[in-house]
């Protein structure tokens, strides 16, 4: 039986880690660390997300700003609101939640975020600072996937991982990562030939396709961990309801040692890591200004 990672036990025990922090940082300067939450359109996902990120910056003692712009907002009235967050010393991080609109560019928008306050780690600053491991804020996804890798191994020295999917928000992030941690990465896609032989040599599989129950017991040797990104929502033919289902066939994939469950698993940990970049952007604001 695959031991079950808890990543909501996990993301309590960050948020009481982030709370402190932020304690000490309003002892320390009288400064709370500050959010901004801009949400174009009623994408109905969306909508869910950003209520859960709000709740949550108030559970930690995080000041959050949310800015909710309709579906026809202009790309330079975004562009405009960006700008005026960026240089408020009361907002230490942005956040522009995806997916925008048609008529946005999302790579123009996420490129106009101050690098410093760029919470969600997509800033092409970032991106290159995690690829040359020089700091930065790193992606919540990834920095929760990493998180909850830590509990269940020490050392990842030399260990094959295999990771599919290689989007910019969690597959290529994640594979950086893992190589800092000298571990021997694969990453999939789409076009790979031969996935489940591929898997089938992996100590560390990160799913993170979008493809409800892709990965199956088959592709998965004995003692591997597995990280379950991928959350759909299909409908389940015996209630008639719908469910929120990962990329693993959780059922076949017991053989495992270890393996994060949907929802419960990852989800949690992303929001955690969001409270936790934006405690550490306020850390660093804070050091140039006192610098």
């Amino acid at each position: 039986m695959a031991e079950l990672i808890d990543g909501k036990a996990l993301a309590r025990q960050l948020d009481t880690e982030t709370k402190a922090g932020v304690d000490a940082l309003i002892a320390e300067r009288g400064v709370a660390p500050g959010l901004a939450v801009v949400l174009v359109g009623n994408d109905p996902a969306s909508e869910v997300y950003v209520a859960h990120k709000i709740k949550a910056c108030a559970r930690v003692g995080i000041s959050s700003q949310e800015h909710r712009l309709p579906e026809n907002t202009p790309q330079d009235a975004l562009l405009t609101l960006i700008a005026r967050l960026n240089v408020d010393p009361t907002i230490h991080g942005i956040l522009v939640q995806v997916p925008l609109p048609q008529h946005i560019d999302a790579g123009v928008i996420l490129g106009a975020i101050d690098p410093g306050k760029d919470v969600d780690g997509f800033h092409p600053v970032n991106v290159g600072r995690l690829s040359t491991g020089t700091g930065g804020l790193v992606p919540c996804t990834p920095l929760g996937v990493m998180k909850l890798l830590d509990t269940v191994i020490d050392d990842m020295t030399g260990m094959n991982a295999v990771v599919i999917g290689k989007s910019n928000i969690v597959g290529k992030p994640i594979a950086m990562l893992l190589l800092e941690r000298e571990a021997t990465v694969t990453v999939t896609h789409i076009e790979t030939r031969g996935l489940p032989d591929i898997a089938r040599q992996a100590d560390i599989i990160i799913a993170a396709a979008g493809a409800p129950r892709l990965v199956r017991g088959y592709w998965v040797k004995e003692g591997a961990v597995i990280i379950d990104v991928g959350i759909t929502r299909v409908l389940n033919p015996e209630s008639g309801k719908d469910k929120l289902t990962g990329d693993v066939a959780f059922d076949e994939v017991q053989h495992a040692r270890a393996v994060t469950p949907v929802p419960g698993g990852v989800g949690p940990m992303t929001i955690a890591c969001l409270l936790s970049n934006t405690l550490k952007a306020a850390r660093n604001a804070g050091a140039q200004i006192h610098g």
